[in-house]
């Protein structure tokens, strides 16, 4: 068997980023960048006025001073400033030229066109220009996911379109006689089947598209054919199901007959030890257990990354550490993830395994918001032992 870590070098080694496209800032919300964000100009621009009050020269304090006009914000004041004089001034406005520093309006004492000004140091309540970022800067990096800060700094830096790496698309099978979709009737000895929307959703969330033709009964024949559709219209095919070894377990065998090279057959995990990967001319294809923790948790290992890797990232996985709240027994010869639950106490990481581990129960990870990672042959912990963990999220 393949190790997790070997598993994962294997996959992301064969996948390629896809295509980047141009789309406008407005539509680019989660969608990842294909090159940097450059700013057309300094932010701000010009020296600006941290407060409200009168911009004046430094050397002119302290001492009387004539107002000779208004600096707003969208309205500069529109000459030098000379000696003795002061500009009334709103916060964000330009700084006239020759000006240095603001006195707030709280400090000054106005009697018609007269400031009675007291000492003020040059710089006081003044931005200087480009204190946010410099023109031509890099303000955002390549894989750089915009979120809404990330958006609110491209339309700072006068980005109206971006490029962006085009969302690969992942086509979603499922097969297998027992499962139904939850519109259907099943009958006694049937399921309604519910893996394919979980990753679905996953894909959505980690920045592809995602489709799901339906599930597909235990049969060479539809498998291949599904299997062929999907290869050609898809960077990246999922199959949930048939992936153990069983007799009517025909997903690997149906996608070989397509042209796919099995890389890796099944993983040294619990849960997930059937997941499988393989390379064609057209795509990839990672399989997954029918299971739903087991697919799940697979998911996040493999797909994620896989799906990353696509979008111009590194795909590697990031672990946390925590303390654990409950003992945890020696561990078997797989290297197993336990779904869990953390919190925080005093700004450190606690964390609890759940009760019940069954790879078949999907209620377990309503209650789960990580991943409890335990290696190969690991001993038994007390309470308190630092174990690392995976965040369970979108």
């Amino acid at each position: 068997m393949t190790s997790v870590a070997e598993a994962r070098a294997l996959m992301l080694g064969a996948i390629e980023t896809v295509g980047s496209e141009i789309v406008p800032l407005a539509q680019a919300r989660r969608r990842t960048l294909a090159a940097p964000v450059i700013a057309k100009r300094a932010q701000p621009p010009f020296a600006a006025s941290a407060m409200d009050g009168y911009a004046l020269r430094a050397a002119d304090t302290p001492g009387t001073l004539r107002i000779v006009g208004e600096s707003a914000a969208g309205h500069a004041f529109k000459r030098a400033l000379q000696t003795g004089e002061a500009v009334r001034i709103s916060t964000g406005a330009p700084l006239p030229e020759g000006a240095d520093a603001v006195l707030i309006q709280e400090d000054a004492r106005v009697e018609g066109d007269r400031l009675q000004a007291g000492q003020v140091l040059a710089g006081r309540h003044v931005r200087a220009a480009g204190i946010d970022f410099p023109a031509s800067a890099a303000v955002l990096t390549t894989g750089r996911r915009l979120d809404p800060i990330a958006m609110a700094l491209t339309a700072a830096s006068g980005a109206a379109n971006v490029d962006v790496w085009r969302r690969p698309r992942i086509t979603v099978l499922c097969g297998g006689d027992e499962i139904v979709a939850p519109d259907a009737s099943p009958r006694s000895d049937q399921i309604f089947e519910s893996c394919s929307y979980a990753i679905a959703a996953f894909a959505e969330e980690w920045g592809a598209r995602a489709f799901r033709p339906g599930p597909l009964p235990d049969d060479p024949d539809a498998i291949e054919c599904a299997a062929s559709d999907a290869l050609r219209s898809s960077d990246l095919v999922v199959f949930v199901g048939s992936a153990s070894f069983g007799p009517h377990d025909h997903a690997k065998s149906s996608f070989e007959r397509c042209g796919a090279k099995l890389l890796v057959r099944k993983i040294d995990m619990r849960p997930g030890k059937p997941t499988w990967f393989a390379t064609s001319p057209h795509a990839p294809v990672l399989g997954l257990p029918g299971n739903p923790a087991s697919a799940i948790v697979a998911a996040m290992l493999f797909l994620r990354p896989v799906v990353e890797r696509m979008l111009g990232r590194s795909g590697e996985i990031s672990l946390s550490h925590a303390r654990l709240a409950a003992a945890l027994p020696a561990n078997g010869e797989r290297e197993a993830y336990l779904r869990a639950r953390t919190w925080e106490v005093n700004g450190e990481m606690w964390i609890e395994a759940c009760a019940d581990q069954d790879s078949s129960l999907l209620s377990v990870f309503a209650s789960a918001n990580a991943l409890l990672v335990r290696p190969a042959e690991a001993g038994t912990l007390d309470v308190g032992a630092l174990v690392e963990f995976l965040l369970l999220q979108g």
